[in-house]
């Protein structure tokens, strides 16, 4: 990697100037870049990512895709969709070989489980703010079939995914992650630490598969509760969720108020009415 010129060189010689429209905030500060790869590390008590295929989605400049080239993953795939990137990502493979796979198109069609090679896998992004939830939804669903998942996303978008019970921030994606996952954040990010700067801050946010894997079948069932629930969240859930056939009982039995409001319903409660409900 110290072959390659400066991230700063590297926008300047490919006239990369970050585009809103595709939710661009580039991260050019190497010390930054390297401190997530090794606070990711240390949390999953790894000394690097030998033996793995990690993902990274929209690698930019290239950043973030060189400190996780310096921890020796078997194979990086990165997915971009700016022609511009993809140039750089060029560049970098010239130097880092087969171990770098670049794929140009768009992340949320992108098959994440397409590649049978046995390896464990990681996705580790500074994510594009206009698509950081949709993407994170999609990998949740399969979670048991990655490692780890070491994301960026707008401070307000990782204090719902953290947000606990009663919290104003509490909600269907709060529900949804921490059912399914050990959340961690590493470090929150100064917009100055951004080119251009955005308005908000950010966070880096650690994800691991919990213990016990829940059914592709309850996971479908708990995003119809949320988004019911969540949807009319100043409701009443025996009005919100009037819909879902003997809800009284299946409350009663759960030991869920009806007179209770979405926010103040814990993830292990909307799992017990989604393995009990028929919706």
């Amino acid at each position: 990697m110290q072959q390659l010129p400066s991230l700063r060189e590297t926008v300047e010689n490919h006239g990369l100037w970050a585009q809103k429209a595709l939710g661009q905030n580039f991260l050019l500060d190497m010390n930054i870049t390297d401190k997530i790869i090794r606070e990711s590390l240390s949390l999953q008590k790894l000394s690097d990512f030998s033996g793995a295929h990690v993902f990274e989605v929209g690698p930019g400049p290239g950043g973030l895709t060189r400190a996780i080239l310096k921890a020796k993953p078997k194979v990086l795939t990165v997915i971009e969709m700016d022609t511009r990137c993809i140039e750089i990502m060029r560049e970098i493979k010239a130097v880092a070989g087969e171990s770098l796979q670049i794929v140009e198109g768009n992340a949320l069609e992108f098959d994440f489980l397409q590649n049978a090679d046995n390896c464990p896998r990681h996705i580790i992004s500074n994510l594009p703010y206009n698509i950081s939830v949709p993407l994170l939804i999609g990998w949740l669903k399969n979670i048991q079939s990655y490692k780890s998942l070491t994301l960026m996303f707008q401070k307000e978008v990782a204090q719902r995914i953290m947000a606990s019970i009663g919290n104003k921030n509490y909600g269907r994606i709060s529900v949804i992650a921490q059912l399914v996952c050990k959340i961690d954040k590493l470090f929150d990010l100064n917009p100055n630490c951004f080119v251009p700067a955005p308005k908000i801050w950010s966070s880096v946010l650690l994800f691991r598969p919990s213990a016990e894997a829940i059914s592709p079948e309850i996971f479908t069932k708990v995003e119809k509760i949320t988004e019911l629930a969540f949807g009319q969240r100043r409701k009443m859930i025996r009005q919100s969720l009037k819909n879902i056939p003997n809800l009284e009982n299946l409350c009663a039995q759960i030991g869920i108020e009806t007179t209770l409001r979405a926010e103040n319903i814990t993830p292990e409660q909307y799992l017990s009415l989604a393995q009990k409900a028929e919706i």
